[in-house]
C-alpha cells in the first residue's frame, strides 16, 4: 500500500505534495500570459510583412472618418441657429483631413533622417509664431490661441507640438550618451521647450501647456535620461501648476466646481458643459439615441463639437460608439509602440515614442474631462475633435511615424518611396555628438 504525503504540522502542504506544486504552477502559467502578451503587442517580426504600417494607417482614417462624422452632427444645430450652413464646419474638418492625408502619403515615403535639417528652423518659427500670437492673435472663450489668416485660423500651439517633438529627437540624438549627466538634459532642452511653455500659458491655455510637458517628458524618458531627474521634474511642475492655479480665480473655480459639484461663489457653473457632457453619456444607453438625434448639442453643451464631442459620440452611438473610439486609439497605440521598440537608432525612437505620448496622452486627458475623472480644461480629441490645426498637426505626426514603419517592412511589399535624397560624403548624421570623429 501506497503512503500519501502528510500535512507537516503548522498548516503547511509538505513539500513534494501536489498542494505545493500548485502556487508554482500557478505563476509559471501567469508567467506565460505575460511573455506572450508582450510578445504580441511588440509584434516582434510582424512589422516585416506590413502589418504594422496598415494597423496604424487604418485606426488614424477610422478616427478622422468618425470625426468628420461626428463634427457634422454635433455642429449642425448651433450653424442653423447662427445662419449659417449645417455643413460648413464638416466641410472645413473635410478639406484639413484631405490635406493632411496627402501629407501623410508624402512623409510616409521619404525618410524620416532629413526631417533634422528642418528641427531648428521648426522650432524657431514655432516660437516666433506662438510670440506674434500674443500681439496679433485672436481671443476666443478666454483663451489668445488663434491667428487670423484671411478668413481661416489657425493655432501655432499645435504645430509647436511637432516641432518640439521633432527638435527634441534631434537634439537628444546628438547628444547620446552625454545625457547621463544632468548638464546636457538641461540645455538646451529644457529652456527651449519653457519658453513654448511660457508662451503658451500667456495666452491662458493650460490643457496645451499640460501636453507640451508630456512631450518634453516622453522625449527625455525614451532618451534614456535617469530617472531621478523625472521625480524633481515632477515636483517643480506640480508646484508650478498649483502656483497657477491659486493666482487664477478661473482655474479655482473649475477645480472647486469638479470637486464639490457646485457653483463657485460668484454663481459661475465652471462644471456646466462636463455635468451636460455626463448627461449626454448616460442618455446613450448601450446603442445610443441614433446618429443625428442628441438632445445635448441644442446648446446644453457650448460647442459640442470642440472639446467635448466624446459625450456626443456616447450619446447618439452609445456605449459600443465610444469602445468603438477606446479601440481605434488603443489599436493606434499598439501599433506605434511596436514602431518604438523596433528602432535602434535614437533620433527614430525618441521621435516615434514623444508622437506616441503625444496622441494618446492627449486623448486621454480629453476623454478623462468628458467623464469627468478631470477638471475641465481645453484639449481636443485627437482625429475627432474639429480644428484644422490639431488635426493637420496630428494626420502629419501620423506621416512620420509611417516613414519609420515602413523602414522595417520587407522590401518586397514596402511602398516605393517618392523622394529620394542623396547623403553628403564623408558624414553621418545618425552618429552621435561625442563619438563623431573628426576628419
Amino acid at each position: 500500500m501506497v503512503s500519501t504525503p502528510t500535512r507537516p504540522r503548522g498548516g503547511k502542504p509538505h513539500p513534494g505534495s501536489t498542494a505545493s506544486r500548485q502556487p508554482a504552477a500557478v505563476r509559471t502559467k501567469l508567467r506565460t500570459i505575460y511573455r506572450r502578451f508582450w510578445s504580441a503587442l511588440e509584434g516582434i517580426g510582424k512589422s516585416r510583412n506590413g502589418s504594422t504600417y496598415y494597423l496604424i494607417l487604418g485606426a488614424t482614417l477610422a478616427l478622422t472618418a468618425i470625426g468628420i462624422m461626428m463634427v457634422l452632427s454635433a455642429s449642425s444645430v448651433e450653424s442653423i441657429a447662427a445662419g449659417k450652413s449645417p455643413y460648413g464646419n464638416a466641410l472645413k474638418q473635410g478639406v484639413f483631413a484631405a490635406i493632411g492625408i496627402f501629407t501623410i502619403v508624402v512623409l510616409s515615403r521619404i525618410n524620416v533622417v532629413w526631417l533634422k535639417r528642418l528641427a531648428w528652423p521648426a522650432v524657431g518659427a514655432a516660437v516666433l509664431l506662438l510670440g506674434l500670437v500674443q500681439v496679433v492673435g485672436d481671443e476666443i472663450n478666454g483663451n489668445r490661441n488663434w491667428i487670423d489668416l484671411g478668413g481661416i485660423t489657425f493655432q501655432p500651439s499645435e504645430a509647436a507640438k511637432l516641432a518640439l517633438a521633432l527638435w527634441l529627437a534631434t537634439v537628444l540624438a546628438r547628444k547620446g550618451k552625454l545625457l547621463r549627466q544632468w548638464q546636457h538634459v538641461l540645455v538646451p532642452a529644457l529652456p527651449m521647450a519653457a519658453i513654448i511653455i511660457v508662451l503658451i500659458l500667456v495666452g491662458n491655455d493650460l490643457g496645451t501647456a499640460m501636453i507640451i510637458m508630456m512631450i518634453v517628458a516622453a522625449a527625455l524618458f525614451f532618451a534614456g535620461v535617469p530617472l531621478y531627474l523625472f521625480g524633481i521634474a515632477g515636483i517643480t511642475a506640480a508646484a508650478g501648476t498649483a502656483v497657477m492655479a491659486v493666482t487664477s480665480s478661473n482655474r479655482m473655480c473649475r477645480i472647486t466646481s469638479w470637486w464639490t459639484g457646485q457653483s463657485c461663489a460668484d454663481g459661475i457653473d465652471a462644471n456646466y458643459q462636463a455635468t451636460n457632457g455626463m448627461y449626454g453619456l448616460a442618455s446613450g444607453g448601450w446603442l445610443g439615441v441614433g446618429l443625428g438625434q442628441s438632445r445635448q448639442k441644442y446648446s446644453w453643451i457650448p460647442e459640442a463639437h470642440n472639446d467635448f464631442i466624446f459625450a456626443i459620440i456616447g450619446e447618439e452611438l452609445g456605449l459600443m460608439g465610444t469602445v468603438v473610439v477606446l479601440v481605434l486609439f488603443a489599436v493606434l497605440g499598439a501599433a506605434i509602440y511596436r514602431v518604438v521598440v523596433a528602432q535602434e537608432d535614437m533620433f527614430h525612437r525618441v521621435l516615434a515614442g514623444t508622437i506616441m505620448v503625444w496622441l494618446l496622452g492627449q486623448a486621454t486627458v480629453n476623454m478623462s474631462v468628458v467623464t469627468g475623472l478631470m477638471p475641465v480644461v481645453g484639449v481636443p480629441l485627437p482625429f475627432i475633435s474639429y480644428g484644422g490645426s490639431a488635426l493637420l498637426m496630428s494626420l502629419c505626426a501620423v506621416g512620420v511615424v509611417l516613414s519609420l514603419a515602413r523602414e522595417q517592412m520587407a522590401p518586397a511589399v514596402r511602398p516605393k518611396r517618392m523622394l529620394k535624397f542623396k547623403a553628403r560624403p564623408g558624414r553621418d548624421k545618425n552618429q552621435p555628438m561625442n563619438s563623431r570623429k573628426r576628419a
